[in-house]
């Protein structure tokens, strides 16, 4: 049995060869019609995932995000969330790596460092949200957070909309002043503000915080413009949420996994409201949002291994033609399959 390996040299040289802009639109693209095929019944549902806290002095979470596309394979990514990595480590935040098993045998077939493309695909999901409920000609984008997040949900908002301008705040100043490096590349101003003034002037806004659990919301419900459009990415386990109640009794809501919105993301805070329309609807249905694009709208995600499987398609596709990943014989196969010392 042999599975193709993926590590950080094979990424890098599919980002250099290929470039993260087409490897951003591949990904917008893949999960619009991914979602669409979910909204239309054509696919399978995702499981929620499963995981736990991680307590003591360097908390964290540890999660298993599993997906079935039956007769086709299985996609597993196992990612962990902690928050202290920077600072103690020099270390991302998130780290991982995700695997896909052959849907017959079991056998893994290939697995890849989950890092850059679990941050490339959150900002794509985010980017097919956004450009289903944002009001058309979005110029100002606000970010409040400005960690490694940032840079793609920037990158990914910037393929969709006609961004003019990027507003960004952080509590940690250093952080929010080297964000405008980090994004050259996309070739638009910078400003770094504070919380309020980025959520009463932005056309869309996204939350991409480490709030610890109860430490939230990171904005106020307002002053902010009729027709905002708010991405809801950072509230991803439990009794973690980053938005005031106020503005989410106004909004349109829309949630990316409706089996765990409930457990985690910002729909933890509202226990008696029926779940809307998912993106799964809204990408099969586009009819659905059109109504709500003058109006608050807010994308209530909190990951989906069904985006991660959609994503290691797009990875592998890319190191496929590049004919890029090592083969290993990670897994054994004894000579005698009947006596596994045999090896």
């Amino acid at each position: 049995m042999q599975t193709k390996v993926l590590c950080q040299r094979d990424i890098k040289r599919i980002l250099s060869v290929v470039g993260r802009d087409v490897i951003m639109d591949r990904l917008i693209s893949e999960l619009h019609r991914g979602f669409a095929r979910l909204g239309r019944g054509e696919t399978d549902e995702p499981p929620p995932r499963t995981g736990f806290a991680r307590g003591g002095d360097v908390p964290g979470v540890i999660e298993f995000m599993p997906y079935r596309a039956s007769g086709i394979g299985v996609t597993m990514k196992t990612v962990s969330y902690s928050p202290q990595n920077f600072e103690r480590f020099n270390l991302p935040t998130i780290v991982g790596t995700v695997s896909r098993l052959d849907d017959d045998s079991g056998s893994m077939v290939a697995l890849a460092d989950a890092g850059t493309i679990t941050a490339m695909r959150t900002g794509a999901v985010a980017a097919v949200a956004t450009r289903l409920l944002a009001r058309p000609g979005s110029t100002t984008l606000a970010l409040i957070g400005a960690g490694a997040q940032a840079v793609t949900q920037a990158h990914a908002l910037s393929r969709v909309l006609p961004l003019e301008r990027i507003l960004i705040s952080d509590i940690k100043a250093e952080h929010a002043e080297s964000f405008a490096g980090r994004v050259a590349f996309l070739k638009l101003p910078v400003e770094v503000t504070d919380a309020a003034a980025a959520m009463a002037t932005a056309d869309v806004l996204c939350t991409v915080t480490s709030v610890p659990v109860g430490g939230g919301p990171v904005v106020s419900a307002g002053p902010r413009l009729a027709h905002l459009h708010v991405n809801g990415i950072g509230a991803d386990e439990q009794g973690k949420t980053e938005l005031p109640r106020a503005l989410l009794d106004d909004a349109f809501i829309c949630v990316d996994h409706p089996g765990q919105a409930r457990a985690e993301g910002e729909f933890q805070q509202l226990p008696d409201r029926e779940l809307g329309p998912s993106l799964a609807d809204l990408c099969a249905a586009p009819e659905i949002a059109a109504p709500h694009l003058e109006s608050v709208s807010v994308f209530d995600s909190t990951g989906s291994a069904f985006a991660d499987h959609i994503a290691l398609d797009v990875l592998l596709g890319f190191a496929d033609e590049l004919g890029l990943g090592r083969k290993m014989a990670i897994e054994s196969t004894p000579e005698d399959v009947l006596d596994p010392y045999s090896l």
